[in-house]
C-alpha cells in the first residue's frame, strides 16, 4: 500500500510540471514581444551605446516650419517686350554694341571706320548695307561734329533705325467676311511648324478661332506635331494621309475654315531647299489653289532662322521667285551673334520682318519692334 502511494504522488508531480511548461511556453507565444534593448545587451558585445546628448526630447524643434505660400510658387509678373529686346539679344550686343564702343574709344579715325564695316559685316548686316551705312556716319559725324563713342554710338542707331524703316508691320487680315489666310513656307529645321503652333494660341487667347491645314505630307512627323499644337491651342486640324498632294489639304483646310465661320487658316507647307526647282514649284501651286478658293492671301510668310546668316538671304531670294512673299518670320533670334540679318533682309529684299522668336515660350513668339531692337543692341551702353 505504501508502495502505490508513492507512485501515484510520483505521478502527480510529473503531471504537474508538464502543466506549468506548457503554460509558459503558451504565454511566450500569446504575450508581447520581448524587449529587444535587453535582449540586444544580453546577446550582443558590438553595440554602440547611444549617447544621452544625442537624443533630442522635444522632436518639434527639429521639424522646420512649412510657409502657407512658398516663395517659388509666388509668379513673377511677365516680361514687357522691351525687357524681352534687352534680354534675349545679348549675344548680337556683345558682338555689335560693345565693340563700337570699343572702337571708337581710341578715337573717331580711319581704322575705327575700318573696324566698324568689319563688325557690322560679321553681324550679318550685309555688305551692300553696311558701306551705306558706313558712309552715312562718316559723314553725319563730321558735319555734326562726333568725336566721342557716345556720339557715334548715337549716330548709329538712328542710321539702324533708319535702315529698318516700314510702312506697316502688322499682320494683315481679311476685310471680307471670309477667313484670314496665312500661308507659312521655309526650309527645314528653322522652326516653322512650332511657330505656326505659337501663331495659333496667340490668335486664340485673342478670341479668335483658327484652323490649322497640315499641307507638309511629306514628314510624317509635321502633322503630328502640327496635331499636337491643335490640341494644346483648341485650333481645328485638317491632315490628310503621308504622301498625300498638298493643294488638297490646303482645299480642304480652307473649306472647313469656311464652314466652321473660322476667323485664320494657317497652311504649314513642307520645309524645302530653296535650290530645288520642282518643290518650290510644288509651292507655289499650293498658293494658287488657295488663291482661287479665298483670292489674295493675307499674308505668305517666310520663317528663317537667325543662326544662318546670310545664308538666310539667298533663301528668301528663291522663295519670293516661287510666291509673292509679305514678310518674315525670324526664328531663334535669341540664340544667335547675327541680328544683323534683319537689317540685310529689309535693306536688300524690301522684306519686313514681322515677326521674331526670342526663346522658347510661345510669347517669346513677338512683333518685330524696330526701335526696341536697336534699343535692346545698345542697351548696356552710355549714350
Amino acid at each position: 500500500m505504501p508502495i502505490v502511494v508513492a507512485v501515484v504522488g510520483l505521478l502527480i508531480v510529473l503531471v504537474g510540471a508538464g502543466l506549468l511548461t506548457t503554460t509558459r511556453r503558451s504565454s511566450k507565444r500569446d504575450g508581447d514581444p520581448p524587449d529587444r534593448s535587453e535582449s540586444s545587451t544580453a546577446g550582443s558585445t558590438d553595440t554602440l551605446p547611444v549617447p544621452d546628448e544625442a537624443v533630442d526630447d522635444d522632436l518639434d524643434v527639429a521639424i522646420p516650419e512649412v510657409p502657407d505660400t512658398p516663395e517659388a510658387l509666388v509668379e513673377e509678373p511677365p516680361l514687357s517686350l522691351g525687357e524681352r529686346f534687352n534680354r534675349r539679344l545679348a549675344r548680337t550686343r556683345n558682338v555689335l554694341g560693345v565693340s563700337v564702343a570699343d572702337l571708337f574709344g581710341r578715337g573717331v579715325n580711319d581704322a575705327a571706320w575700318e573696324g566698324l564695316e568689319e563688325i557690322l559685316i560679321g553681324a550679318d548686316v550685309g555688305v551692300t548695307a553696311t558701306t551705306e551705312i558706313v558712309e552715312e556716319l562718316k559723314r553725319r559725324s563730321r558735319e555734326e561734329g562726333a568725336t566721342t563713342p557716345e556720339a557715334v554710338t548715337d549716330l548709329l542707331k538712328q542710321e539702324l533705325r533708319s535702315a529698318l524703316q516700314s510702312d506697316d508691320r502688322s499682320l494683315a487680315r481679311a476685310t471680307d467676311d471670309g477667313p484670314t489666310v496665312w500661308l507659312i513656307t521655309g526650309v527645314n529645321g528653322t522652326g516653322k511648324t512650332t511657330s505656326i503652333g505659337k501663331l495659333a494660341a496667340i490668335e486664340q487667347r485673342e478670341q479668335r478661332t483658327v484652323v490649322l491645314a497640315a499641307a507638309d505630307t511629306f514628314r510624317a512627323a509635321a502633322a503630328e506635331q502640327l496635331g499636337i499644337w491643335a490640341t494644346r491651342t483648341g485650333a481645328h486640324l485638317v491632315r490628310k494621309d503621308e504622301g498625300a498632294d498638298p493643294g488638297a489639304v490646303a482645299f480642304e483646310g480652307y473649306a472647313a475654315a469656311t464652314e466652321r465661320a473660322a476667323d485664320l487658316l494657317i497652311v504649314d507647307t513642307a520645309g524645302r531647299l530653296h535650290n530645288k526647282s520642282a518643290l518650290m514649284d510644288e509651292l507655289g501651286k499650293v498658293k494658287r489653289v488657295l488663291e482661287k478658293q479665298a483670292g489674295p492671301l493675307e499674308e505668305t510668310l517666310l520663317v528663317l532662322d537667325a543662326t544662318t546668316g546670310q545664308n538666310g538671304i539667298a533663301q528668301a531670294s528663291a522663295f519670293m521667285q516661287a510666291v509673292e512673299l509679305t514678310g518674315v518670320v525670324l526664328t531663334k533670334l535669341d540664340g544667335s551673334s547675327k541680328g544683323g540679318i534683319v537689317v540685310a533682309i529689309q535693306r536688300e529684299l524690301g522684306l519686313p520682318v514681322k515677326l521674331v522668336g526670342l526663346g522658347e515660350e510661345i510669347d517669346d513668339l513677338a512683333p518685330f519692334d524696330p526701335e526696341l531692337f536697336v534699343e535692346g543692341l545698345f542697351t548696356d551702353l552710355a549714350g
